[in-house]
């Protein structure tokens, strides 16, 4: 595979809902300002509205790192209002690991698929 997915699973803190929601339309309103190279970038709630699942899908780590930078600020904001835990698939840079280390992504390796 030469894409590199990511699955971002956040659990809303009680009482934090409209802000997450708010937070989240920013984050999306600048990935879709500052598209690049995006191939995925989607976000789910749970039926009660206590989790929201983020999928991504990039070209490459640089798209990922381009995409991080512009909304940074918010992602310490979201941080406030939420747990959060990452997957990475396939194989990730050097790089890419060592700026989310703080983050402890979970990478799984590609294995096969069609």
């Amino acid at each position: 595979m030469n894409q590199l997915q990511i699955t971002e699973r956040l659990k809303i803190y009680a009482g934090r809902l409209n802000e997450f929601k708010y937070l989240a339309a920013q984050c999306f309103t600048s990935a879709k300002e500052n598209n690049q190279n995006i191939l995925k970038y989607e976000w789910f709630f749970n039926g009660d509205q206590t989790e929201c699942v983020v999928k991504e899908r990039y070209t490459d780590t640089n798209t990922i790192f381009a995409r991080v930078t512009n909304p940074g600020h918010l992602f310490g904001k979201i941080f406030r209002v939420s747990d959060f835990s990452v997957k990475v698939y396939d194989d990730p840079s050097k790089e890419l690991m060592e700026a989310s280390a703080a983050l402890k992504p979970k990478v799984y390796y590609f294995f096969q698929g069609l």
